[in-house]
């Protein structure tokens, strides 16, 4: 018989540090911040320290759910390189109110996003189930045998000559279901570096003229941005709406666009 003793598993403590936060909306219970691209939401895999929930932890000293101790006052999250809205819980009672909102689906998030190519429908709902990808576990696909419900509802916005604008409202909350789901139609997220062919877009791309070794990338991050959430607020029930302008370089892409990318 062999007989083997298992290392305890190291321990890891969230500390607050003083980084920059986007503060759309807060009281006693709650807040709103519009995250940046490119910050992870907390502590992860090769992301230990410089997330949101190291940003909050500092601003707020105290945050609801004490018993996650990595993912403080957090109801929902958002992938590193999608921007937007993110709401906070305060305290116990507003996270557990936020919850029971987000389990029964009664939030409406609406995002924004720039695909590849050119939807032949000016608005559709996609109903794909989406599982962990077979070989690559980072990554998300459509699998109908083993996948879980999943649905998500676009509309056209603007149509260009090899790209287009979209408003995209989610009804479920599956691991990058919006960029699975336009990726699964043959229209995926412009720069997204998990689902896209491409990972940047130049200028030079769209007007056809040689790329200068100076010329700096539109966009080298996923193309979307939780634009807005619409919700109960978590203590009295009142209807809020709470948004997020597009960032700089979605801002820049779609001027790029409208000038050199229309038909």
């Amino acid at each position: 018989m062999v007989t083997f003793t298992l290392p305890r598993p190291p321990t890891f403590e969230l500390k607050p540090e003083d980084l920059p936060l986007d503060i759309l909306y807060e009281d006693e219970f709650l807040l709103a911040v519009n995250k940046p691209p490119g910050l992870v939401v907390h502590p992860a895999r090769g992301h230990k320290q410089g997330t949101l929930a190291n940003a909050l932890l500092y601003h707020c000293q105290r945050l609801a759910r004490a018993d996650l101790p990595l993912r403080p006052g957090l109801v929902h999250r958002l992938d590193r390189d999608t921007s937007g809205v993110l709401l906070v819980a305060k305290v116990d009672p507003a996270h557990a109110a936020l919850g029971r909102q987000f389990e029964a689906r009664t939030v409406l998030k609406e995002y924004r996003a720039i695909v590849e190519g050119v939807l032949r429908f000016d608005s559709d709902l996609i109903a794909k189930p989406i599982g962990r990808h077979p070989k690559d576990r980072t990554r998300m696909s459509i699998r109908a045998a083993v996948g879980r419900q999943a649905e998500s509802f676009y509309e056209v916005l603007e149509r260009f000559r090899a790209h287009t604008y979209l408003r995209v409202l989610p009804r479920t909350g599956r691991t990058h279901q919006i960029r699975v789901h336009l990726r699964s139609l043959g229209h995926p997220v412009l720069a997204d570096h998990d689902y896209a062919s491409r990972h940047q877009l130049y200028r030079s791309d769209l007007t056809g003229e040689p790329r200068r070794g100076d010329e700096e990338p539109l966009i080298d991050r996923q193309a979307l941005h939780a634009y807005a959430v619409t919700f109960r607020h978590p203590i009295g029930g009142r209807k809020m709406t709470i948004s997020a302008p597009l960032p700089e370089d979605l801002q820049r892409t779609l001027e790029a666009l409208l000038q050199h990318g229309t038909p």
